[in-house]
């Protein structure tokens, strides 16, 4: 049985394939296309993810389209998805439940409160759920505007940084403030019967049309001038109060118990799932990593599988990678038609030796291998990757290379089995969607990757998972005595993660990327 679901149409549109119950492709449309108009459905993406499968729409039986759709468009997506799969059951979903699906039936749990967060995706803004076996049962509702999500993009509008898109500035610059203001925020977003949200409007301005929209009372108890732009000085506290007051609300949602499962646009927040699983009020906490509105295309797929055609047998998420992957004939036909210079290395032990050599040197190098990632983290196979031992590693990623701010550092990437001698980190770590910290005596090793707090982004490799990048870090650890290497996603300006070799030799002539390996090929500047 094959089931495709389509998510995120009105931003951040996807599509996910279930084959047999088991998530066999799911590609986001901006990545295959390099763009997607909103409201429309992701063909392209679609496309990718059957040819994955290397079958045709005609043996689809059943999509599943998440909600919001937007426009007044549904009637016109439900005809248009009935044309293009004439033998298929076309159904649509909300976008909770679809973000529910995601978290529970990816999880390794048979049992787990879900709880599903987001800035306001059918209205509701947050929801909780018990998950049992192949069941949903929705608990409660969090409704617009009693967002936290929505209170987040406020502040990072605040700060100076885009909303909707730079979420992640504000938490990462959270990590070098204090709590100076945590009892402003907690105040803001108050507390209804259970602990959940319920915000006090007295905050907000809605004539104030930038800034977040925040009212005199707010400035005053930030002790600004209303109005004006934050000083950079006291950025990073009001970041902190954000980010821990969030923390707290969150904690008080989801309650206690065994087993939590996250997902929503919230969810994104790698210092949140942290802190969930240091509470000590959960045995066990999974994140779906792609959890933010292209994740839904994976929930509605799990969704039908379980609620529409009634099967029972659970599959949950065992990889990231689940894009297309180029063959060395795709690969050299680019270069070629690019009239590039280029060494074909014969074997795997050759190749893994000249990208330990580049390293060695103390270059930065572009690593493609395999099947693109889902979501927005590369795990190894669309990475941009640096030696910590290259005292200058971190300055050259963030001035020469991706062009950002230096509070913002990168994932380091290490065997899944010897992670624990170096870092204290959770199973999240594994897609990267928690932090973790430095052990001792490794502090100095790592100090140009730490956050505030000792806090570092750790990516745990598992050898069956990635068995071509865990064995280069083992043989960068053979070599320099440290398995481990600084790893952040392979794309410039804002563009999504490279998904073909032509957008890889893009992003390589476009940047301070010193040497590419995409498959065999080797590329030097």
């Amino acid at each position: 049985m094959r089931i495709l679901g389509i998510g995120g149409v009105r931003n951040d549109a996807a599509c996910a394939l279930l084959e047999g119950g088991a998530l066999t492709a799911a590609v986001e449309q901006k990545k295959v296309a390099r763009f997607h108009r909103v409201g429309e459905l992701p063909r392209e993406a679609i496309a990718t993810c059957l040819e994955i499968a290397r079958c045709d729409r005609a043996s689809v039986d059943t999509v599943a389209l998440v909600r919001p759709i937007g426009g007044g468009a549904e009637n016109t997506l439900h005809l248009e998805l009935r044309s293009l799969f004439a033998n298929a059951q076309v159904m649509m979903m909300d976008h909770h439940t679809a973000h529910a699906a995601s978290a529970f039936y990816a999880s390794p749990f048979e049992e787990a409160t879900v709880l599903t967060l987001d800035r306001q995706g059918d209205l509701r803004c947050g929801a909780r759920w018990t998950g049992k076996g192949s069941h949903l049962d929705l608990d409660r509702e969090l409704y617009f505007p009693d967002s936290l999500a929505d209170l987040y993009t406020r502040v990072t509008e605040l700060l100076g940084y885009q909303p909707n898109a730079d979420e992640h500035k504000v938490q990462w610059l959270s990590t070098s403030g204090d709590d100076r203001f945590v009892p402003l925020f907690e105040e803001i977003l108050g507390a209804a019967k259970g602990g959940w949200p319920r915000h006090d409007r007295a905050f907000f301005d809605s004539h104030r049309m930038s800034g977040g929209g925040f009212s005199d009372r707010f400035y005053r108890a930030l002790e600004a001038e209303p109005g004006q732009p934050i000083p950079p000085s006291m950025r990073p506290h009001v970041a902190a109060g954000i980010q821990r007051a969030v923390e707290r609300a969150v904690l008080a949602m989801a309650g206690e118990g065994r087993n939590l499962a996250l997902a929503g646009g919230l969810a994104f927040n790698a210092l949140l799932v942290s802190s969930l699983e240091r509470s000590g009020k959960w045995e066990s906490v999974f994140v779906q990593p792609a959890a933010g509105n292209a994740g839904t295309a994976i929930g509605a797929a799990y969704y039908a599988w379980h609620n529409v055609h009634r099967e029972k047998a659970r599959s949950p998420m065992a990889t990231l990678s689940l894009g297309p992957a180029f063959a060395a004939e795709d690969i050299k036909r680019v270069l070629e038609n690019c009239k590039l210079r280029f060494k074909y290395l014969l074997t795997t032990g050759e190749l893994i030796d000249r990208a330990i050599e580049e390293l060695n040197e103390h270059r930065i190098i572009a690593w493609m291998h395999g099947r693109m990632e889902f979501g927005p983290r590369a795990l190894g196979n669309r990475s941009i990757l640096a030696s910590p031992l290259n005292p200058y590693s971190t300055e050259n990623l963030n001035a020469f290379i991706k062009h950002r701010e230096p509070f913002r550092k990168f994932a380091a990437s290490v065997p899944e089995e010897v992670a624990g001698e170096y870092f204290d980190a959770g199973p999240n770590a594994r897609f990267l969607a928690t932090v973790g910290r430095v052990r001792e005596p490794h502090g100095k090793a790592f100090e140009s990757a730490t956050l505030g707090g000792g806090l570092i982004r750790v990516h745990k490799v598992n050898r069956d998972e990635n068995p071509l990048y865990w064995e280069l870090l083992h043989a960068f650890g053979r070599k320099s005595g440290l398995p481990v290497l600084y790893n952040t996603s392979f794309n410039l300006f804002g563009d999504p993660l490279v998904c073909s070799p032509r957008d890889a030799v893009r992003s390589f002539y476009s940047s301070g990327i010193d040497s590419m390996f995409v498959g065999n090929f080797l590329l030097q500047k």
